[in-house]
């Protein structure tokens, strides 16, 4: 399949910003959501430099009406053939152990999660109708199994794992595909806000690299780096005691 519009969520932050870079490029639409107009802009400006054709929208994800108007107005002309839902945000439960604030949870879930599910609702029947598109979900290998630290976060990413399996497995015999990316730690600000250690950290240009190669091949999971996956992957496999116990010798604790 020929992608030659691509839609990106999120496109302010660090991964999203590198994945609109990774995909800049002579007879390419990029069409970029974020909420910073300003870094909108600039990196419009970059991306056009490179070739590409740029289309922005400063938008707050959690105003869902406002999101799923300017998808319906983006699909009209013609629906993208590759939809990145990039956004997302991260809290954790503070350095004192307090917890996580309900006002700062309703947040997460709505960016996070509602978001995303709304942008799929939105894409998606214009995809159905045309018999092909990609709908790429950024979950994160902290859906695996839930760091004490931060759970709200893990328990958004885990949901965006299942219901991208899930779509995947409804849509794949219509010719939509549907991937779901699992990244470690990527140097951003996010990543830096979050509390305990981050083993193989990586930059960002290297994760929207990987994503796009693994895009490209349709794989159902794009988890990286290697070590960190098979990490917490096993860690979804091992009595639930074992695991909190190897995650507080980590220092994954309040």
């Amino acid at each position: 399949m020929s992608v030659e519009r691509i839609l990106i969520t999120g496109a302010t932050g660090g991964i999203g910003g590198a994945l609109a870079m990774e995909y800049a490029k002579p007879g390419r639409t990029l069409i970029l959501q974020g909420r910073r107009e300003d870094r909108l802009d600039e990196l419009a400006a970059q991306c056009t430099a490179c070739g590409a054709e740029v289309l922005t929208r400063a938008l707050d994800v959690r105003d869902h009406q406002a999101l799923v108007a300017w998808l319906q107005d983006v699909c009209e002309p013609e629906v993208p053939d590759l939809v990145i839902a990039n956004a997302g945000v991260n809290i954790n439960i503070g350095p004192d152990g307090a917890g996580e604030t309900w006002e700062e949870v309703e947040a997460l879930l709505d960016i996070n999660l509602r978001s995303t599910i709304a942008l799929v609702h939105a894409v998606l029947p214009g995809m159905r109708e045309r018999g092909r598109g990609q709908i790429a979900l950024m979950s994160s290998l902290a859906a695996y199994f839930g760091l004490p630290v931060t759970p709200s976060y893990c328990a958004s990413k885990s949901a965006l794992k299942s219901y991208g399996e899930a779509l995947r497995g409804w849509l794949a015999p219509e010719g939509v595909k549907v991937n779901v990316i699992m990244p470690g730690y990527v140097e951003s600000l996010m990543c830096r806000e979050m509390p305990g250690p981050k083993p193989f950290l990586l930059t960002p240009e290297r994760a929207a690299y990987i994503i796009r190669r693994g895009l490209r091949k349709n794989k159902p999971r794009i988890s990286f780096p290697f070590p960190l996956n098979l990490g917490t992957w096993l860690l979804s496999i091992l009595h639930p005691a074992l695991a909190q116990r190897i995650l507080s010798w980590m220092n994954y604790r309040a």
